[in-house]
């Protein structure tokens, strides 16, 4: 067994026992010891595409502006769409045909089916702004990000919190923008929502208030309203992510003061394409 930052990851990756994060930690550790994150051969780097910038031109619109999700499992849905009968291209074709403002694509393989092949498949394809998302826990997950050509990584408040990275937030934030890299920063608790908006964010990172609970993964729409009703997010652009299904909910969040919405389950489960596009450009208008 392998010890890392506390952590101490084994052949078991989907715990009963202990809360999500902690096996959602262990699972990018071992993505990283099977050597998954080494890109040697490819190098799609490039000056980052600002998804700050499209959320803010398209609320300027008086549209709603959308991260779409390409992911096709979760730890609490388990498979939404089979992979490998998926047309990937067609699906993020069809997401940005509906006005999104960007493409959130899982990487991670354990539990979420995801990959990086996935990612430089469609980066090769768009140029819309892209974010990483997986579980980010080294530098090595950050060297390969921009190999691949995403324009925006995930920093989990929580994982930090709980020192579980392989180095405290602070240091991640500097290595992303060294690299050039951008930052969607997720909270969940009062405390991480008050901590990141006192931290020096990046001019165009964001952050983003999980409405999951990643110990239980209860999901609780109110957790965006709590945490904009309590702080003030000066000129942050917030995003709302998970548990988004309808314009209803849109409408509401919105109305709290969220900028930009994350949604991936609810679209991908439309497994047409044609449903996609429909899906989002509903979203997108508001009636």
């Amino acid at each position: 067994m392998l010890f890392r930052c506390g952590v101490q990851t084994s052949k078991f990756f989907s715990s009963t026992s202990e809360n999500m994060i902690k096996s959602l930690v262990k699972n990018s550790f071992k993505s990283i010891d099977e050597g998954l994150y080494n890109i040697t051969n490819i190098d799609y780097s490039h000056e980052a595409l600002n998804l700050k910038k499209n959320i803010l031109d398209i609320k300027a619109k008086n549209k709603i502006p959308l991260i779409t999700e390409i992911k096709f499992s979760s730890p609490s849905k388990g498979v939404i769409m089979n992979r490998e009968n998926a047309d990937l291209l067609s699906i993020s074709r069809e997401m940005i045909k509906g006005g999104v403002a960007g493409l959130s694509v899982l990487t991670q393989k354990y539990l979420f089916n995801g990959s990086l092949t996935n990612f430089i498949m469609i980066r090769q394809d768009t140029s819309i702004p892209m974010l990483m998302k997986d579980i980010m826990v080294s530098e090595i997950q950050l060297d390969c990000a921009k190999k691949i050509g995403a324009d925006y990584i995930l920093l989990i408040m929580s994982i930090f919190d709980k020192n579980l990275a392989e180095g405290d937030l602070d240091r991640f934030v500097k290595y992303a923008h060294k690299k050039g890299l951008n930052v969607l920063f997720e909270v969940h608790h009062e405390h991480e929502f008050d901590e990141i908006l006192k931290f020096n964010l990046g001019k165009e990172d964001l952050i983003g208030i999980n409405n999951r609970n990643l110990e239980n993964l209860k999901i609780d729409l109110q957790i965006t309203e709590k945490l904009l009703k309590k702080f003030n997010k000066a000129k942050n652009v917030i995003i709302s992510e998970s548990g988004i299904n309808n314009s209803k909910q849109i409408k509401q969040l919105k109305n709290a003061g969220a900028d930009a919405f994350l949604i991936g389950t609810s679209i991908m489960e439309k497994n047409q394409q044609q449903q996609i596009t429909k899906k989002i450009k509903e979203l997108v208008n508001p009636i």
